[in-house]
């Protein structure tokens, strides 16, 4: 076994009601002022009210709630000015993978001023940040559990800083949050964290490591054995709560062997056309994994029986196609588009959306075969 580090967050609390924080111990870190992150659809649900009640009674709270889905910078420097008026002492992120994404950057950044242009990339961040809890509501993301922060710039484009500075000091993880998420963004959302684990898992980065590996088998059995359950019943308690673990290990698993072109070409889908990501993970998914077939057909064939105990089983070609074919059929079964013209892709955008794919170098070098302009392109063409 080669030598390797594996980075998680100091504290994971699993548990319903935790995030109502009526335990005081699980803010106790983040000082007498706290900058609480969040979107306007959590706000306008009541979600985050009785959070904000039991912190109110232990410290002041600012509330900043104007996080978009793919936020650009301008809505970071809104949340950073934000903590900057409040004297924040802590960062709570309470939301999606965008809030939370939000959150690690505004803690890095309240906690160390620094160039935001210098930061972006892989360990040029400089910290430590102000402490900084999670909570997420979405199972998908595993952001809480990550030391990524995804940011649109330039209309456009996704830009990703990645540090250990980043890492939350605690992650509550509350299924009760997610009870009663529509079952487009469950299935979205879930998709998304299946993603995390199978990219994860073949990842060539110097990065994997067997922790991530085993966690990422573990990941998949937990997903793909509960999100047609939490998908057809929104308050399915168990399913809510097999999601949401299984999305964390996940995290766990691709914050420390970093994903590769499914992300690269997903995220080219969001910046240009506002998809959300986890449905654009789903639609380039396994056009991405047959172009990788070549290199990975092994890993595939392993990952395969996880997600779906039931697969047929043979030669690895063989089980790693027929992995493929079954997350197409999954993905049509949850309800989600199959294909980019149905969610609005015009078939002249497949170009410049080649060339843009191509900027995300951090994601594309971990992908098992290299991918070429006209690689993405191709595979474009094949998911419309």
């Amino acid at each position: 076994m080669t030598e390797f580090r594996f980075g998680t967050p100091g504290d994971i609390r699993f548990g319903a009601g935790l995030g109502s924080f009526a335990e005081a111990d699980l803010a106790a870190d983040l000082g007498p002022r706290i900058l609480m992150i969040t979107d306007p659809g959590l706000t306008a649900l009541g979600l985050t009210r009785p959070a904000i009640v039991n912190l109110s009674q232990k410290a002041a709270v600012t509330v900043f709630d104007a996080v978009e889905p793919d936020p650009s910078l301008g809505t970071l420097a809104a949340a950073v000015a934000a903590g900057k008026s409040a004297e924040a002492t802590g960062v709570i992120g309470f939301g999606g993978g965008s809030s939370m994404d939000v959150a690690k950057l505004a803690a890095l950044l309240l906690g160390r001023p620094q160039e935001l242009a210098a930061s972006w990339g892989v360990g040029l961040a400089s910290g430590p940040g102000l402490p900084l809890v999670q909570v997420p509501t979405t199972a998908g993301t595993g952001s809480e559990v990550t030391a990524v922060s995804i940011i649109t710039v330039a209309g456009d484009e996704k830009r990703g800083v990645v540090s250990s500075h980043l890492l939350a000091r605690r992650a509550v993880l509350d299924p009760d949050l997610t009870l009663g998420l529509p079952a487009p963004a469950t299935a979205a959302t879930g998709i998304d964290a299946m993603v995390h684990a199978i990219e994860a898992y073949t990842s060539t980065s110097p990065a994997n490591n067997p922790l991530s590996r085993m966690l990422a088998k573990e990941a998949l059995a937990k997903l793909g054995g509960h999100i047609e359950t939490a998908v057809a019943d929104g308050q399915h308690r168990t399913a809510r709560a097999e999601m949401l673990y299984g999305a964390m290990l996940a995290g766990q698993a691709f914050a420390n062997s970093p994903v590769a072109a499914v992300h690269a070409l997903a995220y080219t889908i969001g910046g240009f056309f506002h998809i959300p990501h986890g449905l654009s993970n789903a639609l380039v998914l396994t056009e991405v994994l047959r172009f990788n077939l070549s290199a990975a057909a092994e890993a595939y064939a392993t990952l395969g029986p996880c997600a779906f105990p039931d697969l047929p089983r043979g030669r690895a070609p063989e089980t790693a196609e027929a992995f493929i074919a079954a997350l197409g059929a999954l993905s049509a079964r949850l309800g989600l588009p199959p294909r980019l013209r149905d969610v609005g892709i015009p078939a002249d955008a497949l170009g410049d959306m080649a060339s843009a794919a191509m900027k995300q170098t951090r994601l594309l070098v971990n992908n098992p075969r290299t991918v070429t302009e006209a690689d993405a392109r191709g595979i474009y063409e094949a998911a419309w």
